[in-house]
């Protein structure tokens, strides 16, 4: 590894990210995050980087340059990014590495206690009975139902397939997992179905300043449909 090169962990994550194997906001900035730690232990032993503070930094810099180009719209992944070289300090290379690791793992703790927090918010929405529709994958989304399941509320899913990567048979797989009846159905089909459900149900790849969602393709005509059938539309994101 030379001393900007990303480590293997880098690459390999980068990739998932970009083919969208790895996919949902608070999945990718946890992939980031401890891409980034194994960036930084990579960095500490290699011959290039192992003795030299300036080429350490250097090397973190292009790792995190390399993640934040899979997925520009997803503005968890910068803020992951950003959070772990923000607290990149020291004037040697172990402490360096200690830093990156250190924030890494906080990063991560603070994003799975905040989806905790997220779903017990999303699940009191959420009544005994109710059916929800979700658009595309959205772990925060999950969470909320997931949570309502959890406080023995009897939810059933209309779930669109989100063409053309079909993300929503994944998200069909895993409420069925939780034990929630799931209904699976073609984008097209959205406008139908809303008549039979209780709570329409996204996540988000960004929020701007004035409380804008940017999501997946097909949430705003989702969102459309939901206000003129008089179906609340809950954005699941933290």
């Amino acid at each position: 590894m030379t001393d900007t090169e990303p480590a293997p962990a880098v690459r390999e994550t980068a990739e998932s990210i970009a083919t969208m194997e790895i996919r949902g906001a608070a999945t990718i900035a946890s992939a980031a995050a401890k891409a980034l730690a194994e960036q930084a232990e990579a960095a500490a032993e290699a011959g290039a980087t192992a003795n030299d503070p300036a080429a350490f930094r250097a090397s973190l810099r292009a790792a995190a340059r390399t993640l934040r180009e899979t997925r520009p719209t997803a503005v968890s992944l910068p803020n992951a990014l950003r959070y772990v070289l923000q607290r990149m300090e020291g004037d040697s290379v172990d402490a360096l590495r200690r830093s990156v690791v250190d924030a890494s793992e906080a990063f991560v703790d603070q994003l799975d206690r905040a989806q905790e927090d997220l779903g017990r918010v999303g699940a009191n929405r959420l009544t005994d009975g109710d059916t929800v529709m979700t658009h595309c994958h959205s772990t925060d989304a999950l969470a909320c139902i997931e949570a309502a399941v959890e406080q023995g509320k009897s939810i059933s899913a209309v779930v669109k397939e989100t063409r053309p990567r079909q993300q929503g048979h994944i998200t069909a797989e895993q409420l069925r997992e939780a034990g929630v009846p799931v209904t699976l159905i073609v984008d097209s089909a959205a406008r139908r179905y809303l008549d039979e459900v209780d709570h329409v149900v996204v996540g988000a790849d960004s929020i701007a300043a004035d409380g804008g969602v940017i999501n997946k393709i097909g949430t705003s005509g989702l969102a459309v449909n939901a206000r003129e059938r008089g179906v609340p539309i809950m954005t699941a994101a933290q």
